[in-house]
């Protein structure tokens, strides 16, 4: 229905907000369905979606794979709005909400930002789009500049604030936010541009007091020593710590894989052997599968895994390997049967290790290691690492079944990407207050920053697009925590955030001019972190692939 009254009040807010809001999801699932249709008839071969179509049609389908993104942040969005609402919509989300829709419609109907260079237009999709009254009103006014002033004035209140707008969770979960937002504040924030400078490790200090605060087992079951907590708390704590310092909230991401690995593929014995140390943070693990040669290609990797008497022996290169040094376990994938070339003939193995000194960082026979020197999310450090002849007892093989470690890994890939939009999640926290606070002390000409149009449009685009990463990964947490298959949505929200977290990071730099490119400024850190977003738990690119295929599936 059309809203012809649904001009711009006083406070530059749309009247009837979210009926208008809402009018506009029918419309843009309907494009989804359509682009879906559209490609399928393309890559369908014998009544089924083949590979090699989809790639032949890759730039399509990753189009699909954005177009579907966006209808699934605006629904979450409106979702987030609603809740907020029931006690009355405040200012701050009503323009959240509004300059959301107005900027994410415009760019559907014009082009979706898939990469710098890259854009996804409707034309690529083979659909086109009239939209309604009610989107061509938001499209208009949503994402006004008197919009996103009053935005960031309002913001600009808030100082000392961990989100901007309210979070749309319960009472239980913003306790746990408002626990681990101090705790990054006093203890992370202080500290990390230094650790980032001198490439440190982050302390072992650090990490005793993170066990103790219980992240490494936050959502291991009771039984096992963990909290039991869910995925959601998981995704509330992981921002919170990568807003102080993207290193800090990565450090529960090892114990998350490893406790995910063994809840979900390992025997009793081995759930009653390794879960209560990891839980604790007595037991530290690493996550030993990417080769140098095989990136993604999971299915190709060629670190061999024989047989010996009851034992396994472990020979091949591994690369990536973060925090490698300090950890006691490795799950390390290895190719047990020689006569395969895919994922079939992979196993995974709990492999134990001696943690290593600065002096002598891999100790343990058969195993070396080097570092490899990066940009950025420094404080645990990545390595390469050489098997040569290392043993692993023949009890670790995890399940004790051979070639199930393709299938094991996948069942992690959930709950792994959860905790990585909320790590990007909390980057683009990060990059908006650090960007926010230099434009409010910045003067030029006379006056501060923020005051100057464009600075004001840009902060008002990172609160807002942070807000909307944010959602949705509370959604794809919510989803897993009920027992609903979430690797779509945990898959969309692990593009989209990486996308919003280079991006702020990137505007936040501009905002500091000439001084953003200095080391000694935060805003040069946290670009370095938040690149490898876009990278890591599966490129961008593979990520829209996967998406594409799921959608299509």
């Amino acid at each position: 229905m059309a809203h012809d009254g649904a001009e711009m009040s006083m406070t530059g807010i749309l009247a009837d907000l979210t009926t208008v809001t809402g009018a506009t999801l029918p419309e843009i699932a309907t494009l989804v369905s359509q682009a879906k249709e559209a490609l399928r008839h393309k890559v369908t071969v014998d009544g089924r979606v083949s590979g090699a179509a989809l790639e032949a049609h890759q730039f399509q389908a990753h189009a699909l794979a954005w177009l579907a993104t966006y209808e699934e942040s605006l629904k979450q969005l409106q979702a987030w709005a609603l809740r907020s609402s029931e006690n009355g919509l405040g200012v701050i989300d009503s323009l959240l909400l509004q300059i959301g829709f107005g900027e994410y419609l415009n760019q559907i109907a014009g082009g979706i930002p898939m990469s710098q260079g890259e854009i996804a237009r409707l034309s690529d999709l083979e659909i086109s789009w009239t939209p309604s009254a009610e989107a061509r009103e938001l499209m208009t006014r949503g994402n006004s500049p008197e919009a996103r002033q009053m935005l960031v004035a309002e913001l600009r209140e808030l100082q000392g604030r961990s989100i901007f707008g309210t979070s749309g969770l319960d009472e239980e979960l913003e306790m746990v936010r408002e626990q681990f937002y101090r705790y990054a504040e006093e203890k992370v924030k202080p500290f990390a541009h230094e650790w980032h400078l001198k490439d440190e490790l982050i302390p072992m200090e650090t990490i005793e007091e993170l066990a103790e605060l219980g992240v490494f087992g936050l959502t291991i079951p009771e039984e096992y020593g963990g909290f039991g907590m869910s995925k959601a708390a998981m995704a509330v704590v992981t921002e919170e710590l990568s807003r102080g310092y993207i290193g800090v909230g990565s450090l529960g991401t090892r114990s998350e894989i490893a406790a995910e690995l063994i809840l979900c593929g390992g025997t009793e014995e081995q759930k009653q052997k390794w879960l209560p140390g990891l839980a604790s943070g007595e037991i530290l693990s690493t996550a030993v599968f990417t080769e140098p040669n095989t990136g993604s290609d999971l299915g190709s990797l060629r670190t061999r895994a024989v047989k010996d008497g009851d034992d396994w022996v472990i020979t091949g290169n591994k690369t990536w390997i973060t925090h490698a040094q300090r950890t006691h376990v490795m799950t390390l994938l290895a190719r047990t049967d020689p006569s395969t070339s895919d994922y079939k003939g992979l196993s995974m193995f709990l492999a134990e290790k001696t943690p290593g000194t600065d002096d002598n960082p891999f100790p343990t026979e058969g195993m070396t290691g080097g570092e490899i020197e990066v940009l950025g999310y420094r404080g645990m450090k990545e390595y390469e690492l050489g098997f040569d002849g290392f043993r692993v007892k023949g009890e670790n093989l995890l399940g004790g079944e051979e070639g199930k470690g393709f299938k094991q890994l996948m069942e992690t890939f959930e709950s792994a990407r959860i905790q990585t939009a909320a790590r990007a999640v909390g980057v683009a926290q990060s990059a908006c207050e650090v960007a926010m606070q230099y434009a409010i002390d910045r003067k030029q000409f006379g006056k501060s920053l923020i005051e100057f149009p464009r600075v004001a449009g840009k902060l008002a685009i990172m609160a807002t697009e942070t807000m909307i990463a944010r959602q949705l990964t509370y959604f794809s947490a919510w989803e897993k925590d009920h027992g609903h298959r979430c690797d779509l949505e945990a898959g969309m929200a692990k593009l989209l955030g990486a996308r919003v977290a280079w991006s702020a990071a990137d505007n936040g730099l501009q905002i500091h001019g000439g001084n953003g490119f200095a080391l000694e400024y935060q805003i040069s850190r946290i670009l370095c972190d938040a690149r490898i977003l876009n990278i890591f738990e599966g490129a961008a690119e593979i990520q829209a692939q996967v998406i594409a295929r799921r959608l299509l599936g």
